[in-house]
């Protein structure tokens, strides 16, 4: 018997699961951000936020959040049938940057999330993934109201090298969101395959 294309089984192919993470200061949108993307209801580990903490939690230019993440934001999206994201939003308070280095392993890459009205709190997140060696890109979330500025200007800000990639976001908006991880994993996947390329010379 002779069997056509048509006949022939399609193997189903188990999809590639990558894991980016989204870290940037207190209230830049992180958990926006993820909740946006997400094709399954996000975890978040939210809490509200009280007297105690006002303190250590500088809340200037951002006074009408009332929450914050204490451990992670979670989510998942499929890019294409074969890739498959998994995304970790980090705290952004200095009291709760110990679990970054438990999120980091394994992470393909980051985005650091910045907001031009407090653009100093991006620092520590670049300094992170600097320091070890992470593939990361910088997205400015466009608030509302907030002075916009040329990427060049924000590139000079934080000092990144030029092959960091700097996208402009709405955290809200899915399509916007999609853009900047899609940016993300092909930096990463240019840095590794610079790297296999340099070990193989």
């Amino acid at each position: 018997m002779v069997f056509g294309r048509s006949s022939r089984r399609q193997t189903p192919v188990d999809p590639v699961t990558l894991k980016i993470l989204v870290a940037g200061g207190f209230g830049v949108g992180k958990t926006t951000l993820v909740g946006a993307v997400s094709e399954i209801k996000p975890l978040r580990t939210e809490e509200v936020l009280s007297e105690v903490g006002r303190p250590v939690d500088d809340v200037d230019g951002v006074e009408r959040k009332t929450t914050t993440t204490v451990a992670m934001d979670f989510g998942r999206i499929t890019l294409r049938e074969d890739l498959v994201l998994y995304v970790f939003g980090t705290p952004g308070q200095d009291r709760f940057w110990f679990l970054w280095d438990e999120l980091a392993q394994g992470a393909l890459g980051a985005i650091v999330l910045a907001d031009t009205r407090r653009l100093a709190d991006s620092f520590a997140a670049v300094d992170y993934f600097e320091r070890r060696g992470i593939p990361f890109c910088v997205a400015v979330n466009c608030f509302e109201g907030a002075e916009r500025f040329p990427g060049e200007t924000v590139r000079s800000a934080l000092d990144l090298d030029e092959e960091v990639p700097l996208v402009m976001c709405d955290a809200r908006e899915r399509e916007s969101v999609k853009e900047v991880l899609v940016s993300v994993v092909e930096h990463a996947m240019k840095r590794a395959a610079a790297k296999r390329e340099h070990a193989v010379n």
